[in-house]
């Protein structure tokens, strides 16, 4: 049997270059975990502390607000309750996700404390605050249109009663030419 030629030059070459540059798991070694940069960075609460870790931790505790019910909120917001800025922004994160009445606290809050933030951190938290703006600005429009409605089916019975008298009236009219 005739090995072709590259083949067995690379059989060759890795035989005389010895075990030491096979990888560890191959030659029974023990070695380390590899650990990610970011695997400490998950903090339950976020801060403006660790600059590495600082979007990661704020990106995963504002999914974690959007995902979070109410009691996962009630909590969260007792352990945010502090006057620092990283602790009122991260309040506003949490309110954005609430009710409708807490939109306009987490607006307050977030254009009160955006400026204070790390420069890295603003452009997350402005998109946020600017997300939350057009969720307001919808739920205004929602409760303009059902105004409007109410308004319109206000006016439509009103037009139905007059409708109504207008109709006895016509009746009467006619009743009183057939008795003549």
């Amino acid at each position: 049997m005739k090995i072709p030629r590259p083949l067995l030059l690379c059989l060759l070459s890795a035989g005389l270059t010895g075990c030491q540059w096979l990888p560890a798991q191959l030659a029974g070694e023990p070695r380390e975990p590899v650990v990610e940069e970011s695997a400490g960075c998950y903090a339950e609460i976020p801060d403006f502390g660790e600059t590495t870790c600082l979007l990661p931790e704020w990106v995963a505790f504002g999914l974690a607000s959007q995902r979070g019910d109410r009691e996962w909120r009630d909590v969260t917001l007792t352990r945010v309750s502090g006057d620092s800025h990283d602790q009122r922004l991260a309040r506003a994160v949490v309110l954005a996700w609430g009710n409708e009445r807490e939109w306009d606290q987490a607006s307050e809050l977030y254009k009160a404390d955006l400026h204070a933030a790390p420069p890295r951190l603003q452009p997350l938290l402005r998109y946020w605050l600017n997300e939350l703006e057009g969720r307001r600005a919808l739920g205004r429009r929602l409760e303009e249109s059902r105004r409007a409605q109410r308004s319109l089916e206000d006016e439509k019975a009103e037009l139905g009663e007059k409708l109504d008298a207008l109709t006895d009236i016509e009746r009467n009219i006619n009743s009183r030419q057939q008795t003549e």
